[in-house]
């Protein structure tokens, strides 16, 4: 008897494609009307004004043609994969990514133990500032070289990284793309319930972090070793420099995101910068940095068209005219129920709704107008209302397939999707039950 395979990532998500046309004939086309909201700069809903529009089924060719779509939509973050993976690419074949592991490596001898929560608080704190996930895929081969020295299976190069900033994203209490967006679509102060939420995250990333280290450490294989045998003072010298490189092209990277406002093109160019300084001042020269470029352009191919193929949900749900209708019918219940179960119910709303709504900002938009006004009506608490934002969406990033960024770093790991659901889920379910417990004590306190 043959044993069931998990489909392809490709397979996957050229299935959920098929899915949303189907539900384009199946599901009753409609939309809300929008206005521009001046304290977020994005048009958001008006509450109550959903109505139905003539039906705009997608047919199969449309589906296929919504693939390059979805491509396009896609082009800044799929080119920024491309230019940064080509730089770690050069970086890696001067030697000093080795090199800067094993010096890391034997720094911690001993204390190997302590690279997991390093590391994951390191990416907690950038997915709580910034909500870090395209950025990094690029990473993944860095990540894992790390990993295989300390001879812990590739799945927690996935973990620490895009699962630590989805983790920090989620709980965080100043996340502009997540909680920003949503307290000033609830018309709340920014910042507001921080101290709550941040008691929560530091729940939240003990539960993550401790499942991390329990699993690389029943996982564990002989590491594998490095050897320094034809390292000369002067590569010594090369290596040393290309690391500090790094360390100030993040350190510009950081400050361009948070404080210049940067989008990926802008990120994109300086990773760029990075790898020809670095592959000509590793001993790569011309010639060796383009071919080292093309190399991780090769590599990462793969992984960063798989985002393409990810927005491609979400273009054919809105050229069905049917994301709205998915939206209305899932929300409009939660008048019925009472103010604490709402107040759950919302979280698994907005779970359900980040499968057709991949992005945490647009669902944000899209729902906030909506249920504020209904948690006024029932008496909850809007900080309540955006927290059940937060957590529904926010950690339905490390879960859901239709997630870009998640399946390319999973792929890029090597790892199939339903190996990361088996070490996910049970994380997954605590961390939900720790969010449940969070808006069960937010509504108690009315909490504002």
């Amino acid at each position: 008897m043959k044993t069931l395979r998990f489909p392809h990532p490709l397979v996957l998500l050229v299935g959920f494609i098929l899915l949303a046309t189907l539900l384009s004939y199946v599901l009753p086309a409609g939309e809300f009307a929008r206005h521009a909201d001046a304290a977020t700069g994005r048009d958001v809903v008006v509450p109550g004004s959903y109505h139905r529009v003539p039906a705009t089924p997608v047919s199969p060719l449309d589906a296929m043609v919504d693939i390059p779509k979805g491509m396009a939509d896609a082009a800044a973050v799929i080119f920024f994969v491309f230019l940064t993976g080509g730089a770690f690419t050069v970086i890696d074949q001067t030697g000093a990514l080795r090199r800067g592991v094993d010096w890391l490596l034997g720094k911690l001898r001993g204390q190997e133990v302590l690279v997991i929560p390093i590391i994951s608080l390191l990416f907690a704190t950038m997915g709580a500032l910034e909500n870090m996930q395209e950025e990094i895929i690029p990473l993944v081969p860095v990540l894992l070289v790390l990993m295989r020295r300390l001879g812990y299976p590739v799945i927690t190069a996935a973990a620490v990284s895009i699962g630590a900033a989805a983790v920090g994203a989620s709980f965080s209490p100043l996340n502009p793309f997540q909680v920003g967006i949503a307290q000033k679509l609830a018309q709340l102060p920014l910042l507001s319930g921080a101290w709550f939420r941040l008691t929560f995250l530091a729940l939240a990333l003990v539960v993550w972090i401790g499942g991390t280290m329990r699993y690389a450490a029943k996982n564990r294989v002989v590491p594998e070793l490095g050897t320094d045998d034809d390292a000369t003072t002067a590569r010594a010298g090369r290596h040393g420099i290309v690391l500090l490189l790094l360390l100030l092209t993040f350190a510009v990277f950081t400050y361009g995101v948070l404080n210049l406002g940067w989008e990926f093109e802008q990120m994109g160019a300086l990773f760029f910068v990075l790898g020809v300084l670095a592959g000509l001042i590793g001993g790569l020269g011309l010639n060796g940095t383009a071919e080292a470029f093309i190399t991780g352009f090769r590599d990462l191919a793969f992984s960063a068209l798989l985002i393409g193929f990810a927005r491609a949900i979400f273009v054919v749900l809105e050229q069905g005219h049917i994301v709205d209708t998915i939206v209305n019918g899932l929300s409009a219940p939660l008048a019925q129920l009472p103010v604490t179960l709402s107040a759950l119910s919302m979280i698994g709303v907005h779970t359900a709704l980040h499968l057709p709504v991949p992005s945490v900002s647009g669902q944000a938009v899209l729902t906030m107008p909506i249920l504020t006004p209904l948690s006024d009506l029932l008496g909850l608490p809007r900080q309540v209302t955006v927290l059940a934002y937060q957590y529904g969406a926010g950690l339905c990033e490390i879960i859901t397939p239709t997630n870009g960024a998640l399946v390319a770093i999973v792929a890029a790991c090597g790892v199939r999707f339903d190996q990361w659901w088996k070490f996910v889920l049970p994380l997954y379910f605590t961390l939900l039950a720790l969010a449940a417990v969070a808006v069960v004590i937010g509504v108690a306190i009315g909490l504002a």
